[in-house]
């Protein structure tokens, strides 16, 4: 694709600009944007490529240029912002992360379940990533039968004692918990909490007016390693075999909604599905992380919040990017690394740096905080690549932002 980038960095992060450009000309990027902001100013504003490809090909070239204020379907990195629900009421006294979860939603105390507690929902340690029997993608968006779904699971493992990413059984553990706790939907509570008192373009539960800004999401192809000029390891073959077996938790977890929904449909964009329905720009996704850590933008968009000017206090910040899992996750077959609610740095997902926390979303989109470097960082693009946790699209632009930041 011949693509022209359009908006702006500042001194001194012209390497992230080169990147992102190259992200077009080598590992097939079809639409995306990038913003970062340090210390409240923002540094990098960029956008490119096609917004639609008007059926979902992975060509686009002929589609409508992807403007500054384009939104788009962000995967898992949806689970970030879902995960600063629980820590705010967590904040704000209202739930308490030692709690179990059947205090607040006794009908979650089913099979084994009864010492389950709030901080291993946030930490993929309650041993609930798969349904026995996956949702359709309407019972999935209802609002009843997934929570009701996850209530009645039996855990695959103890829970607490090991972990595994809770790819899609996510979405009903996180949502149903904030309804019991706080009487609103978690697509709500996002909205009055944080979206609408940080102006920002981002929702769980697109509202019918906004339809005309989201991109459309669909695959393309990786290019070959060479082409793509960075570290791309092939999967082990552990790795291979667990997303081709049927039976593998891998497969189930990430099949708990069958058949796979289509993430175009309005029914789904307007659905609050907290693991994986979230849409944004990548300017709204990079000023939630930085209000999180306290990194504001100013201007007439940095309102007064709760908390004196930030979402986390600084002991939540911690909670967040604190190790609660790490090693074999057996969902993934990699070794993860998760704090409360967040993934960490780490080889399956390297961010900036050692203190990092955010969330990738599967098949390219990134966002995160480093609260030492006082970054907030978003990615997002519409072409879905096979990676899980460390797109190389997205990886180019950390390489580059670490770079700009030495």
């Amino acid at each position: 694709m011949d693509v022209q980038v359009q908006g702006t960095v500042a001194d001194g992060f012209e390497p992230v600009r080169d990147a992102f450009v190259d992200n077009f000309a080598r590992r097939g990027e079809r639409g995306a944007a990038v913003t970062v902001y340090r210390d409240g100013d923002k540094v990098v504003d960029l956008w490119g490529g096609v917004k639609d490809d008007g059926g979902g090909g992975a060509e686009g070239a002929d589609g409508e240029p992807w403007a500054q204020d384009t939104a788009q379907v962000v995967r898992s990195v949806t689970k970030g912002v879902a995960a600063a629900v629980p820590l705010l009421l967590h904040q704000r006294g209202q739930l308490d992360l030692d709690g179990r979860v059947g205090t607040y939603w006794p009908e979650f105390k089913a099979n084994g379940k009864e010492r389950v507690l709030v901080r291993h929902l946030l930490a993929h340690r309650a041993g609930l990533p798969v349904l026995d029997t996956p949702l359709t993608p309407v019972q999935a968006i209802d609002g009843f039968h997934g929570p009701r779904a996850v209530a009645a699971q039996q855990p695959v493992w103890e829970p607490g004692t090991a972990h595994g990413y809770h790819a899609q059984t996510y979405s009903w553990l996180l949502g149903e918990l904030v309804r019991r706790v706080s009487g609103r939907t978690i697509g709500r509570w996002i909205a009055e909490e944080i979206a609408r008192p940080l102006g920002l373009d981002l929702w769980l539960g697109l509202p019918d007016g906004q339809r005309g800004r989201v991109g459309r999401i669909g695959p393309v192809e990786a290019p070959p390693v060479a082409a793509a000029q960075g570290p791309r390891l092939r999967p082990k073959r552990s790795v291979a075999e667990a997303y081709q077996n049927p039976d593998s938790l891998t497969r189930r977890a990430f099949g708990a909604i069958s058949p796979m929904p289509d993430e175009n449909d309005p029914a789904y964009l307007a659905a609050e599905l907290p693991a994986s329905g979230g849409v944004a720009t990548a300017d709204a996704l990079a000023r939630f992380y930085a209000a999180l850590i306290g990194a504001l933008p100013s201007g007439p968009a940095a309102r007064p919040l709760r908390s004196g000017g930030r979402l986390f206090a600084p002991a939540t910040v911690t909670l967040a990017r604190t190790e609660e899992s790490a090693g074999p996750d057996q969902v993934l077959v990699v070794g993860t690394r998760f704090g409360l609610g967040y993934m960490l740095h780490g080889p399956a997902s390297p961010l900036l740096t050692p203190g990092s926390f955010g969330h990738p979303g599967r098949g390219g989109s990134l966002a995160f905080a480093d609260p030492d470097a006082g970054i907030g960082f978003g990615y997002v693009t519409n072409g879905m690549q096979r990676g899980v946790t460390a797109d190389p699209r997205a990886q180019a632009l950390v390489r580059a932002l670490r770079a700009a930041l030495q």
